[in-house]
């Protein structure tokens, strides 16, 4: 495998199961979002992989962002759109160990873990079924210039941020709704009154947004 990652088995067991793949944030590990891996939908195999690059002293990353003098934010958008090719091969490789749907594989990803969903629905739409985009914003340079409308135009997207979030502006997470709805895509926004972090509210929501798309 490419890429470490931590696996809960489905209870329910079917002759191919859907896949729900996490993504973490910068700085944090595969351990972060497995946490509430058993809260998930039981029938899913429930898959958590770490980012490729080492931070120190601790944590990974998917790509390194970078500060300059006046201390504002830089992404490396080419490690961005490597580790978009990364978790595609790594969705190959997985599909091929366990009995997953291929048709029912969706992305949770929060933070740099939601920008990394977006870009990799949009950009290997094939595989993709749904994105949980969490405390992520939506950077139109890691994905495609051009698109073709009718290969996205079965992924959904449940979005969501805090109205208080100090890392990311809720006003970057806003423009993803009217950027994807243009494409033509069926988008689910929400905001709560947190930080950078994710609600039990939040959580309930888009659990049962999953549950509620499954299949379709």
């Amino acid at each position: 495998m490419n890429l470490h990652y931590l696996i809960k088995e489905p209870k329910t067991i079917l002759d191919k199961n859907p896949l729900l793949l996490l993504l973490h944030g910068y700085g944090s590990n595969e351990e972060d979002l497995f946490s509430f891996a058993s809260e998930l939908p039981q029938d899913h195999y429930v898959i958590s992989v770490r980012a490729p690059y080492d931070l120190q002293p601790y944590g990974h990353a998917w790509y390194a962002i970078h500060f300059d003098a006046d201390e504002n934010k830089f992404s490396d958008n080419e490690q961005a759109k490597e580790s978009v090719q990364l978790i595609a091969e790594f969705i190959d490789q997985i599909a091929q160990n366990y009995p997953i749907d291929l048709q029912n594989i969706n992305l949770i990803g929060f933070s740099q873990g939601a920008i990394l969903s977006y870009a990799t629905a949009l950009t290997y739409p094939e595989k993709i079924a749904k994105v949980v985009a969490l405390s992520g914003y939506f950077n139109q340079d890691i994905v495609p210039e051009v698109i073709d409308a009718s290969a996205i135009s079965h992924l959904k997207f449940f979005i969501s941020h805090g109205t208080v979030d100090q890392v990311i502006p809720v006003d970057w997470a806003r423009k993803a709704k009217p950027a994807l709805e243009n494409l033509g895509l069926n988008v689910v926004y929400h905001e709560y009154p947190v930080g950078h972090g994710v609600a039990p509210q939040n959580f309930f929501d888009f659990k049962n947004w999953l549950i509620q798309n499954n299949n379709k």
